[in-house]
């Protein structure tokens, strides 16, 4: 019996040996054409990081409703600021793994286990999008039912679904957030339209007043008009989606829930699209 365990030990340790030489064989083709495709590859500082992916993140949270800050404060997480071997050879920013429906090249590396495999993809961005359609999971649902301002409980719930083992992962992610103020690409690009032309006029005002005034009489901003919080259905009973919307702000803006509009809207996930209609009369 000794020398059927022992001679299943050492077939099991050739067959392991095998599949790591298959395992590198692999990487190794990967990483030439890698190199191939960027011969000039630079890695990114954190600032440089944000500023090539914050559109990216943007576009991300407009289409799917995931904060901008939380998805660019995960790349820089995963990724080491683009500089991993897996955002450079593999172009995947935020550690996804393959899956038993993953089609795609894989790329091998020690992780929760030795050689574990990760998805390879074309370039950053198919990342960015396999990573909110990651996040379309049901595990991740009730996610979707927060502001899209609210980072700090999306950086916790990250946590609570089992997105990372690590007990300190929403700590880390609101430390990046708060650090480099990605919460700033939370706001759509309406709003942000919106503040700078107020913030124009506000010193369009300033400028023509004394400067005594100023020094004595402290002048006030003109007063911001307050989000939109209407009831007031359309006539035809269909709300236009626009920049910024997501399940969550469309239903407290019509006193329904999130479930309620999905099941009026037959959806099945949280997804929602600029110029989409959705009925909001129960």
């Amino acid at each position: 019996m000794k020398k059927i365990i022992g001679l299943l030990a050492i077939v099991l340790l050739m067959f392991s040996a095998c599949k790591s030489r298959q395992y590198s064989k692999n990487n190794k083709k990967i990483e030439k054409q890698a190199n191939k495709e960027n011969p000039n590859f630079t890695s990114y500082t954190t600032l440089t990081y944000i500023e090539a992916f914050k559109a990216v993140a943007i576009a991300e949270m407009n289409a799917y409703g995931i904060p901008a800050s939380i998805t660019l404060a995960q790349g820089i997480l995963e990724s080491g600021s683009g500089s991993s071997s897996l955002a450079k050879y593999a172009n995947n920013h935020f550690g996804i793994k393959c899956t038993s429906d993953w089609k795609g090249k894989a790329y091998y590396k020690d992780d929760d286990k030795s050689d574990d495999c990760f998805r390879v993809y074309k370039d950053a961005r198919e990342s960015y999008k396999d990573h909110s359609e990651f996040l379309k999971r049901k595990r991740y649902s009730f996610l979707f039912e927060l502001d899209k301002n609210d980072y700090k409980n999306w950086a916790i719930g990250l946590k609570t679904a089992g997105y990372a083992t690590n007990p300190k992962y929403p700590d880390l992610l609101i430390g990046i957030i708060e650090k480099y103020q990605l919460n700033k690409y939370d706001t759509s690009e309406t709003e942000r339209e919106k503040i700078a032309r107020e913030d124009r006029v506000f010193t369009e005002i300033n400028a023509n007043i004394p400067l005594e005034q100023k020094k004595f009489t402290p002048v006030e901003a003109a007063p911001k008009d307050p989000p939109s919080t209407t009831t007031e259905v359309p006539q035809d009973g269909y709300y236009t989606v626009k920049q910024g919307d997501t399940l969550f702000n469309i239903s407290q803006r019509f006193k329904i829930t999130v479930d309620e509009l999905k099941e009026l809207n037959k959806k099945t996930d949280n997804t929602i699209k600029i110029g989409q209609k959705l009925l909001v009369v129960k």
